[in-house]
């Protein structure tokens, strides 16, 4: 029996689109997994009686924007929904659906970067509710700006400057959006009950340092999935993404190690300021491009967590301001300087370009924040009241506490 040119290319096509379908869903699994590390992360550092909160907030989070992100975020960022039969959504191996788990993955990672800031005295639904808007709306319409040309901004950017804002992996548009709502959402909460004490700033320590480190590293093996697996296909992927992400992890670990002085909190977090700023460029830099960037991350997140913490009344419990809004913005530029050809980058890319995206994203989370946490603080408040701060928002909320002893 004869096989024909046409059958040997249909077994072809299908053998590709099931391995790219394949190798979509272990990076959405792999991200999904990083959600556990989000958890853990903020488990570490928040007081013991804040513990439970932390884990459900996270996985109601992620149930919320699943939902969120399914009826109306992906449709604002792609123009696509899911109202069709299941044969016809299974087309290709069902490839779109998988798509749509990893790119919901990184939506749902917004309000896992906001908990972390809001910690220890927000109250429940009314954030569940923040979470709907900003992962249904505020988020898809920078998401579809930059990764799928919606309003005209990419095709401004390629006839004034000849290039599109680059984003490979989010650095911008996920981290960036995700740390610029937070701090809106930060300053409407206000301090901690007893973070001044006799006028002075008091620190909180995190109450399980090895919940913290368990958190960092779920989060560095999962950013392999983020960052390799953005190019979407096999036939995309890059060693130069992976190797560019270690070495990033690598910078951040070395510069908050030394500018943390040997601080736990802070070199636990440094790999994961590097690997926030590699996220856009990591498919243009050079290696060493991509070390300079996550060592600047990593200093970036230190010096700046330092000053919030002890200078200001900006109470962002684990930093991720400064650990995903600034580093995020700072890897949006970072791909515009360390991309070019020049120095050792592939090209392709403009300063220019890079500044001001990373500014229209920081712009449309702002107005997005202001607009979301405004009016849920004016129509039915954000904080938890002064007697369930005290007693924890385990008991407040949840009505149990992380360690039930007798």
């Amino acid at each position: 029996m004869s096989v024909t040119a046409s059958q040997v290319h249909g077994a072809v096509q299908t053998l590709t689109q099931s391995s790219d379908t394949l190798f979509l869903l272990l990076g959405a699994i792999m991200v999904f997994l990083m959600h556990a590390g989000f958890a853990f992360l903020e488990v570490g550092t928040v007081r013991h009686k804040n513990q439970v909160n932390a884990l459900v907030k996270i996985l109601a989070d992620f149930g919320i924007s699943a939902l969120a992100y399914f009826f109306i975020g992906y449709w604002v960022a792609y123009g696509a929904n899911f109202f069709a039969d299941a044969q016809t959504l299974s087309q290709g191996n069902g490839y779109e659906l998988v798509k749509f788990f990893f790119l919901l993955t990184f939506a749902a990672a917004i309000p896992a970067i906001v908990s972390g800031g809001i910690a220890e005295r927000a109250r429940f639904y009314p954030v569940l509710i923040a979470t709907f808007f900003t992962v249904g709306l505020v988020y898809p319409v920078f998401e579809g700006m930059i990764w799928n040309g919606n309003f005209g901004l990419q095709a401004w950017f390629e006839n004034q400057f000849g290039f599109g804002f680059h984003d490979f992996a989010g650095s911008v548009v996920v981290h960036g959006v995700g740390g610029w709502i937070a701090l809106v959402a930060v300053i409407f909460l206000g301090m901690r009950k007893g973070r001044i004490r006799a006028g002075k700033h008091t620190n909180f320590a995190p109450s399980n340092i090895p919940f913290l480190a368990l958190g960092a590293w779920i989060l560095c093996v999962g950013w392999f999935g983020f960052n390799v697996m953005s190019a979407q296909t096999l036939n995309g992927i890059s060693g130069l993404v992976a190797m560019n992400s270690l070495m990033a992890m690598v910078g951040g670990i070395v510069a908050a190690l030394l500018a943390g002085k040997n601080d736990p909190g802070f070199i636990h977090n440094g790999p994961l300021a590097g690997l926030v700023a590699v996220c856009a460029g990591s498919d243009l830099m050079h290696p060493i491009g991509a070390l300079v960037t996550g060592s600047i991350a990593g200093a970036l997140f230190v010096y700046l967590f330092t000053y919030l913490q002890n200078k200001t009344k900006i109470d962002d419990v684990l930093g991720v301001w400064p650990l995903h809004g600034v580093c995020g913005a700072w890897g949006g530029i970072a791909a515009g300087i360390f991309g070019q050809s020049t120095l050792g980058g592939l090209g392709g890319v403009s300063v220019a370009v890079q500044v001001l995206g990373t500014l229209a994203g920081i712009t449309v989370a702002l107005v997005g924040a202001l607009i979301v946490y405004g009016l849920i603080d004016k129509l039915s408040g954000l904080r938890l009241s002064e007697e369930d701060e005290f007693n924890g928002a385990d008991l407040a909320i949840h009505k149990i506490s992380a360690t039930n002893e007798d």
